[in-house]
C-alpha cells in the first residue's frame, strides 16, 4: 500500500504547489501508516526531485518517453494508473488545477476510484475515509465520504501549508516506450508572455476594481506591484470597461487564482469576484465602504481611498527596500 502524488512540472521546474503536494502525501501517509511515493512525468533534472526530498519525498519515479514531456491526457492517464497499481496506491493524490482536473476524472472510472475534488485538508477520518472541500465559494465546508478501495483526491492550491521533512530521496528513471499514435496531442506553436509576471505563477497579485475610478489612476497600482514584484490584475467591470486587458480578469468568470497575498484595491467583493481569488492566503482589502463584502473574505482591511492609500504604501515599501 501506498500514497501516489502526481507532481506536475513546468519546463522541468517544480513549483512551491507541487511542494504543497508532497507535504501532504508525506503527512496523509503517515496516518494511513503507509509510505508516500512521489511520479514525475517528462524531462526534470536531478536537483529538482533533490528539492522534493526536502519535504519527505523518499521515492520518487521519474518517467520519460517521447512525447511525455507534453500534457496528453490518456497518455498521462495510462502512466499514472500503471504505477498506482503496480505501488497498490489507496490514495492518488493530484493538483485541484487544470491538468488535475482533467485527469482525475479519467482516473476515476479507469480504476474505479471515487473523487474528493478540491479538499482542503487532510482526511478528517480514514475509516470511514472523510475528507473536507470548500463550497459555495469558500464559504462553506462539505464532508465527503468515499467508499472506495482507492481515492483520488486533487488538493486545493494553498490549503496546506509546506511542511520541510528532509530525506535522502530513491530517485527511480524509468523510460518508458510508448506505442505508434498513442499521444494524440500535437503542440505546434508556443508563444510565451515576457516582461510580465504572469497571473497563474504570481506569489503575490495587486488588484484593482472600479473604486480606482478611472484607467488614468492606475500608474500606482502597477508600480506598487512592481516594488512587490508582483501580478496587476482586475476585476471584470474594470476589463469590460477597457481600463485593463482581460488577461487580468480575475474571478469566476475569469483566471481562478490562489497567490499568498492578494492585494484588492477599490474592490466590493461581489461573489462571482470572490470565487476566483478565495483560496489566496492572505487577502488585503482597501475600500471606502465598510460594509463592503471584500472585508468578510479579507484577513487584513484598510477603510480608506486607494488613491490615497496606495502612495503611502509605496513610500513604506521603498523605505523598507532602502530606495
Amino acid at each position: 500500500m501506498s500514497v501516489l502524488v502526481f507532481t506536475e512540472n513546468w519546463d522541468g521546474k517544480f513549483k512551491k504547489l507541487s511542494y504543497e503536494l508532497v507535504s501532504y502525501a508525506s503527512k496523509l501517509a503517515e496516518m494511513l501508516n503507509t509510505t508516500p511515493v512521489i511520479l514525475s512525468i517528462g524531462d526534470v533534472a536531478g536537483a529538482e526531485f533533490m528539492k522534493l526530498g526536502a519535504f519527505g519525498a523518499a521515492k520518487i519515479i521519474s518517467v520519460t518517453g517521447e512525447g511525455l514531456n507534453i500534457l496528453d491526457n490518456q497518455a498521462y492517464v495510462n502512466v499514472i494508473a500503471g504505477f498506482a497499481e503496480k505501488e497498490q496506491a489507496s490514495v492518488i493524490i493530484l493538483s485541484n488545477n487544470n491538468t488535475g482536473k482533467a485527469l482525475a476524472p479519467r482516473l476515476s472510472v479507469r480504476l474505479q476510484a471515487g473523487i474528493g475534488a478540491g479538499v482542503s485538508g487532510l482526511p478528517k477520518s480514514i475509516d470511514p475515509f472523510v475528507v473536507y472541500k470548500k463550497v459555495f465559494s469558500g464559504n462553506a465546508f462539505a464532508d465527503v465520504l468515499i467508499k472506495t478501495g482507492t481515492r483520488i483526491l486533487t488538493l486545493s492550491q494553498n490549503s496546506f501549508d509546506v511542511t520541510e521533512k528532509p530525506v535522502n530521496p530513491e530517485i527511480i528513471n524509468i523510460a518508458l516506450p510508448l506505442e505508434p499514435g498513442s499521444i494524440k496531442t500535437q503542440v505546434k506553436d508556443v508563444q510565451k508572455q515576457t516582461g510580465k509576471i504572469l497571473l497563474t505563477d504570481a506569489e503575490v497579485v495587486v488588484s484593482g476594481g472600479r473604486g480606482m475610478k478611472s484607467p488614468d489612476n492606475w500608474g500606482p497600482l502597477v508600480e506598487f506591484a512592481a516594488l512587490l514584484g508582483a501580478a496587476t490584475a482586475c476585476s471584470r467591470p474594470v476589463s469590460d470597461e477597457g481600463w485593463r486587458s482581460h488577461d487580468e480578469h480575475t474571478g469566476q468568470t475569469g483566471k481562478i487564482i490562489a497567490p499568498n497575498l492578494y492585494f484588492a484595491f477599490g474592490i466590493s467583493g461581489a461573489t462571482q469576484h470572490l470565487a476566483g481569488v478565495s483560496s489566496s492566503k492572505y487577502i488585503v482589502a482597501i475600500n471606502t465602504d465598510k460594509d463592503a463584502p471584500i472585508f468578510e473574505a479579507a484577513q487584513y482591511g484598510i477603510v480608506g481611498d486607494a488613491a490615497k492609500v496606495l502612495p503611502r504604501l509605496i513610500e513604506a515599501v521603498k523605505e523598507i527596500k532602502g530606495k
